[in-house]
């Protein structure tokens, strides 16, 4: 069989069910991000830090969009990305704690976004192999959005850590606090091992050393301390959330819920 016959081209060469849940889960990361950062919008720092963030939100709300269409497709049940984002209620919602966490103070999102950005542009660099021609796509074009994540993040990380004894002192905060957040990044399942062992994702477990060098380095550079080793928290990826994410989607669907089928 040659390598093209080889590759997936849609939902049901890959297991509809299990792609299903795992677009879900990728598209609610980036959703939930992507509006956590767009909060910050005129009411960042600076106009500049405040163009920047918007900017980083639409990248997450876009992978949001593509994400959520092919979960639609999975599922095949008639919803697109609109009732996926819109109509579900929060224990419907896979994203990962980490995502959910509200923005604090800036070196809060910086550590958020960093420790968010390492993985997944780790996570779509080896998604770029999948057997899935659609997820393959998908991937190609956020690899390139969240290199970029991870550079301004990262660059953002070492400014506060290696910069004033408040700017330091708030980002070893934020690093220490979020921490405990960033094991679900890497955790798997039979979902995830299902279309792993087909070849249509990446075993995240094997992704986390490298995430973790990745962050040691920026941590190094930041002059900040790597946290402990501590127990992990999890549970967003099976709709056990904090109370963060139903505020959250309190304003997020708002306006689709009061005016359903409404229309520019």
């Amino acid at each position: 069989m040659s390598r093209s016959a080889a590759r997936c081209t849609g939902t049901k060469a890959a297991g509809a069910p299990a792609l299903f849940q795992y677009c879900l889960r990728l598209g609610d990361n980036a959703l939930v991000l992507g509006h956590r950062l767009s909060e910050w919008s005129s009411r960042a720092p600076t106009l500049e830090i405040d163009i920047a963030l918007s900017n980083l939100a639409l990248d997450l709300i876009g992978q949001a969009r593509m994400l959520l269409s092919y979960a639609g497709e999975a599922e095949g049940a008639g919803r697109d990305e609109d009732a996926l984002a819109y109509h579900r209620d929060v224990l419907d919602f896979r994203n990962v704690l980490l995502v959910e966490q509200p923005n604090g103070d800036f070196a809060h999102t910086i550590a958020r976004h960093v420790f968010y950005a390492v993985c997944a542009r780790a996570m779509y660099e080896a998604l770029c192999q999948s057997r899935d021609t659609t997820l393959a796509a998908i991937a190609a074009k956020a690899v390139k959005e969240m290199t970029y994540h991870e550079r301004y993040a990262g660059e953002w990380l070492v400014r506060l850590g290696d910069g004033t004894r408040e700017s330091r002192t708030r980002a070893q905060a934020a690093i220490d606090r979020l921490w405990p957040l960033t094991g679900e990044l890497f955790e798997t399942d039979q979902v995830e091992n299902e279309l792993s062992a087909r070849g249509i994702v990446p075993d995240m477990s094997g992704l986390q050393p490298l995430w973790r060098a990745r962050i040691e380095e920026i941590l190094a550079r930041a002059t900040l301390a790597r946290p402990e080793e501590c127990p992990m928290l999890s549970g967003g990826r099976s709709g056990h959330h904090g109370e963060h994410l139903g505020h959250l989607l309190a304003e997020l669907q708002y306006l689709p819920r009061a005016y359903p089928g409404a229309v520019w």
